[in-house]
């Protein structure tokens, strides 16, 4: 490993400083993200210190090394990872995938895999680490959205899904301990109904009347593959390690035998997307928001993000646009822009349902359209009510 001395590459001075877990919002106040549900047990799932991996069993010994290591020393750059990816982690990679899945370009299924499975581990293992390992491009295949318009995932081919999986082990170790409080989407331990825990928690504790539901336009699509790779190495001096991943998002997608190149962008439906995305918001989003409610808000602010779709609620309107403002450069900085059709800034409290007869602006069902956005597909998702009490989501 080796000492991160060079500033983040986020291109603003409030980006440069990690900001401390649980950091009070404004000196002498609670913050906004212990009242997110970070600090009890019974408002979220602890983290463990040696995270399982999706089969339910520990990581190694060496992983274990690597996240402790993250944890004391924040600005480590690290430069040794790739040997972590053994045979024994490519097979409990290969396990914890969905055995229905569909294939990808090569047209392998997960049981014709296992069948001489070590053999086939024992040689996958010796190219990922020879560097005569080759990603495969994408297969890309549609699944229609509630809008009727089609959502385009790509599928990997199995041996990259094993790979991917052991490198998101891997990374995790790194990034569980960096990532924010306040970050639900796609993390070990973390499911969509505790960020409405969390957003309901962070109402009722904090003075929150305007909340700001964002979504951004066509993030998967968007991400840098420049920007995503330099955030990478803010943590990731393997080079090995970091010639994976551009593989990765260098692969491109077939499409009805027609192979296309990928500038930008990083598929849905792969195993490396999630953790990808988390790390570009990370740096796009959660530090610079820290950093923006610790030295420009005034009144309280609460934050809930759950992949790229995020919630932030604000004491008053002006600060909520001037936020929202500021954020919408942010993004362009990075490529990105939000999605005015399902971003909204929404009065809340006791009295925002009279305040919005007054203005004729009828009733609304606030952070609906958040709520089903990152519970799609569960059961028993939960709605706020304009006075920020859960309710059962209706059909």
């Amino acid at each position: 490993m080796q000492n991160r001395t060079s500033d983040m590459h986020a291109s603003e001075e409030s980006d440069r400083a990690i900001v401390p877990m649980n950091e009070p919002n404004k000196e002498g106040q609670p913050s906004a993200e212990v009242g997110e549900g970070r600090a009890r047990a019974k408002e979220n799932i602890a983290q463990s210190n040696t995270s399982p991996t999706q089969s339910g069993k520990r990581v190694s010994q060496g992983l274990r090394g690597v996240r402790q290591a993250a944890q004391i020393r924040k600005q480590e750059r690290f430069t040794a990872l790739l040997h972590h990816v053994t045979v024994d982690l490519l097979r409990e990679s290969f396990y914890a995938l969905k055995r229905k899945a569909a294939p990808g370009v090569d047209g392998v299924t997960w049981q014709e895999y296992e069948t001489g499975l070590e053999g086939r581990l024992a040689d996958l293992h010796s190219r990922v680490q020879r560097g005569a390992y080759r990603a495969k491009p994408s297969r890309r295949v549609y699944i229609p959205k509630a809008d009727g318009r089609q959502r385009p995932l790509g599928v990997a081919a199995l041996e990259d899904k094993i790979v991917q999986q052991a490198v998101v082990t891997i990374l995790n170790q790194i990034y569980e301990v960096d990532f924010k409080g306040f970050s639900y989407g796609f993390r070990p331990g973390r499911s969509p109904h505790q960020a409405l825990d969390a957003l309901s928690v962070g109402i009722h504790r904090k003075r929150v009347k305007w909340v700001l539901d964002a979504d951004i336009r066509g993030f998967f699509d968007n991400v840098s593959h420049e920007w995503v790779m330099k955030f990478i190495e803010h943590r990731v001096a393997d080079r090995r390690m970091l010639r994976l991943i551009q593989k990765w998002l260098k692969a491109g997608v077939s499409e009805d035998g027609e192979w296309s190149e990928t500038k930008v962008g990083t598929p849905q439906g792969s195993v490396v997307s999630p953790l990808l995305a988390n790390v570009y918001l990370h740096y796009v989003f959660d530090l610079w928001i820290e950093a923006w409610r610790k030295r420009v808000a005034h009144g309280d602010v609460i934050v809930v993000r759950y992949a790229d779709d995020l919630v932030v609620g604000f004491e008053s309107r002006a600060e909520a646009e001037v936020f929202l403002n500021s954020f919408k450069e942010r993004l362009a900085k990075f490529g990105l822009e939000l999605n005015t059709e399902k971003t909204r800034l929404i009065e809340f409290g006791r009295f925002a349902a009279p305040n919005r007869e007054q203005r004729g602006e009828g009733s609304r069902r606030p952070l609906r359209s958040w709520v089903s956005r990152i519970t799609a597909g569960s059961d028993g998702a939960m709605e706020l009510s304009s006075s920020g009490a859960k309710r059962p989501r209706s059909g």
